[in-house]
């Protein structure tokens, strides 16, 4: 599964963690402790009731996709983080800094690749759920516990990606020398351009990694079960 031990671990929150120090997580909470905190007694029972079909009897047939689908679906996940690298690489993924805009144009620029990541990973997994419905009785409980933890999860996972932006907008003003609210600060010349928007890119990097985990996670799922049953 695509779930960490440890979510501090995120390559996301280890990017934000050393710009904007935060507490430590509460010690001895494992996944499911702290998974519990988001969901209800009735997320819960469906969760539980999707996870033991994976290890349902009948879930131990051989797969029965070609391995060519597993390329399929491969080169998919490529191409779409290719693409979406690129767009955050690329001149102008951060806007060039105007006189008197402040953070503006960044936060914007920000939520536009968070749709494009929302729409082009969405699709993905979409297409990843559909191979994995077809090539095993196991490989298609997966998909449907995906499925489930991305109507259980999705919405409290786009609330955290959405403060993002706000994140980002602390460490813009710390490099612009003020505090938060203090609009007359300056940075010395040249200073914030290139080191924010090397940081603006670098948490879009690492948003994406964590955007893409659960995809990724399905695909090593589905290469794994057709090697076993070669």
């Amino acid at each position: 599964m695509y779930l960490r031990g440890n979510f501090s671990t995120s390559g996301l929150v280890r990017v934000l963690g050393r710009w904007m120090p935060g507490e430590a997580p509460a010690p001895g909470q494992d996944v499911a402790q702290r998974l519990g905190q988001w969901l209800s007694v009735a997320d819960v029972i469906t969760l539980r009731a999707a996870h033991q079909s994976i290890d349902s009897p009948d879930a131990a047939r051989p797969a029965r996709v070609r391995p060519a689908g597993t390329c399929d679906v491969e080169d998919a996940l490529l191409r779409v983080r290719d693409d979406l690298e690129k767009a955050i690489t690329a001149r102008e993924a951060a806007p060039a800094p105007e006189p008197d805009t402040g953070y503006a144009p960044y936060h914007r620029r920000y939520l536009e690749h968070q749709r494009r990541m929302a729409m082009s990973i969405g699709s993905l997994r979409d297409r990843v759920r559909q191979a994995l419905a077809t090539a095993s009785p196991r490989l298609a409980r997966l998909a449907e516990l995906d499925a489930v933890l991305e109507r259980m999860l999705g919405r409290r996972e786009q609330q955290l990606l959405s403060t993002v932006p706000a994140f980002l907008k602390q460490r813009f003003e710390q490099l612009r020398g003020q505090h938060p609210g203090d609009a007359g600060a300056v940075a010395p010349p040249g200073a914030l351009p290139d080191t924010f928007a090397r940081e603006f890119q670098e948490a879009l990097l690492a948003e994406l990694d964590l955007r893409l985990q659960p995809v990724t996670g399905m695909i090593e799922a589905l290469g794994n079960d057709v090697k076993q049953h070669r």
